[in-house]
C-alpha cells in the first residue's frame, strides 16, 4: 500500500471515529424527560402552572430537560402517585398535604382551623423557616419537597339557609375532608359533619345527601357547585396549600447542576400559581354571583366565637401533632403579622 492510500485511510478512519465520537455525544444530550402528575383538569390553576413549571425548566435548561404534564389524576390520586414517587416509577407531582400527613404528621398542622387572616400571613410561614423544615422533612421518606402553591381558603356553600353565626349551622349535614381535624371542627360548630371523598360530592349535593360542603371558591365554581347550592358563606376557616414533589431515588440520580435547574424552575412556577390562584379566585366570586349564589361574608366577631367554640379540637391536635411546633407555627404567623 503506498503512502497515498496510506493517509487518506488514517483520515477515512479518523473521520469515521469523530462521526461515531458525535452519535455518542447526541445520545448523551438526549433530553431528560420528566413526568409531572396532578389531580385537577387542565385548564385548573394546577394545570396552568404545571405547564409553566415545565415551559420554565426547559427554557433555564435550554432543552436539556423536558417536562410532560399529566392532569385530571390520569397518573392516579395524589396517594398512588406520591406511592409512584416513592417506589421511583415516577419523578414529579403536585398534591395536597393531607396524603403527606399521613407520612409526616407535622404536615396536619394546616388543618388547624382559622390559622391565617391573609395570603400574605400564608406565603410568610410557607416560605420561611417553618415550611421549609417540613419539606426537609420528606427526604427521609423517600420524597423531594420543592416548594408550596396555594389552594386556598376554603369557605361553606349549603343548600337550606345563610349562614351568619354558628348556630346557622345546626343540623345541617356537611361534606367535609376526610380526616380527623375537619370532623372535629364542624361538629364542635354544630353540623353533622359527613367525611366524603370529593368524586361524590356533586350526585350528593344533587340528591340532598347532605346539605354543604366547604372549598376554595376556585373549585365551588370550577365544579359548577353554584347548580346545586344557592347560599356561599365566606368563613376561610382554613387555608390549604399544595405541594411541588419530586421522586428521592430519582432526585439523587440528576447531577447538583440539574438540581439547581428544578429547584429554581418550581420557584418561578410558585410564584405564578400563587398570583394566578388569587386572580382566579376574583373571577370565580364573580362568576358565582353571575349564576346567583346568595354570597355572605361572616363578621370578624362571629369567627371570633367560632374559634372559641373549635378550641378544644385545636387543643387536641395540638397536642397529638407537638405543642413546640404549633407554638412555633403561631410565632411565624405573628411575626408576619407584624
Amino acid at each position: 500500500m503506498n503512502k497515498t492510500w496510506k493517509h487518506t485511510l488514517v483520515a477515512l478512519t479518523a473521520a469515521l471515529s469523530c462521526a461515531v465520537a458525535g452519535v455518542a455525544a447526541a445520545q448523551d444530550i438526549k433530553p431528560r424527560l420528566i413526568r409531572f402528575g396532578y389531580g385537577l383538569n387542565d385548564d385548573s390553576v394546577q394545570g396552568r402552572a404545571a405547564r409553566h413549571l415545565a415551559q420554565e425548566l426547559e427554557k433555564l435548561s435550554g432543552g436539556k430537560m423536558k417536562m410532560k404534564t399529566f392532569g385530571s389524576a390520569s397518573l392516579g390520586s395524589d396517594e398512588q402517585m406520591q406511592s409512584a414517587l416513592v417506589g421511583g416509577v415516577q419523578e414529579m407531582m403536585v398534591g395536597s398535604t393531607a396524603p403527606l400527613a399521613t407520612m409526616v404528621k407535622e404536615f396536619g398542622v394546616f388543618d388547624l382551623p382559622f390559622l391565617f387572616n391573609s395570603d400574605k400571613e400564608a406565603d410568610a410561614v410557607l416560605d420561611g423557616p417553618l415550611g421549609e423544615r417540613l419539606l426537609k422533612m420528606l427526604d427521609a421518606k423517600g420524597l423531594v419537597g420543592l416548594v408550596y402553591w396555594e389552594n386556598g381558603f376554603r369557605n361553606l356553600t349549603n343548600s337550606r339557609h345563610p349562614v351568619v353565626k354558628a348556630e346557622d349551622l345546626q343540623g345541617i349535614k356537611l361534606r367535609v375532608m376526610q380526616n380527623q381535624v375537619a370532623l372535629g371542627v364542624f361538629n364542635a360548630l354544630g353540623a353533622n359533619a359527613v367525611p366524603m371523598p370529593f368524586s361524590e360530592l356533586f350526585t350528593a349535593l344533587e340528591t340532598r345527601t347532605v346539605d354543604g360542603q366547604e372549598n376554595p371558591v376556585t373549585t365551588i365554581q370550577s365544579s359548577k357547585f353554584y347548580e346545586v347550592q344557592p347560599y356561599l358563606t365566606i368563613t376561610r376557616h382554613v387555608y390549604t396549600p399544595w405541594v411541588v414533589l419530586a421522586s428521592k431515588k430519582w432526585w439523587d440520580t440528576l447531577s447538583p447542576d440539574e438540581q439547581k435547574l428544578i429547584r429554581q424552575a418550581a420557584v418561578a412556577s410558585r410564584d405564578f400559581e400563587r398570583q394566578d390562584s388569587r386572580a382566579d379566585s376574583k373571577k370565580a366570586m364573580d362568576t358565582l354571583k353571575e349564576h346567583g349564589m346568595k354570597i355572605n361574608v361572616v363578621s370578624d366577631e362571629e369567627i371570633a366565637r367560632m374559634r372559641q367554640k373549635v378550641q378544644p379540637v385545636v387543643d387536641k391536635t395540638t397536642q397529638e401533632l407537638g405543642p413546640e411546633l404549633v407554638k412555633e407555627l403561631q410565632e411565624e404567623i405573628q411575626k408576619a403579622r407584624g
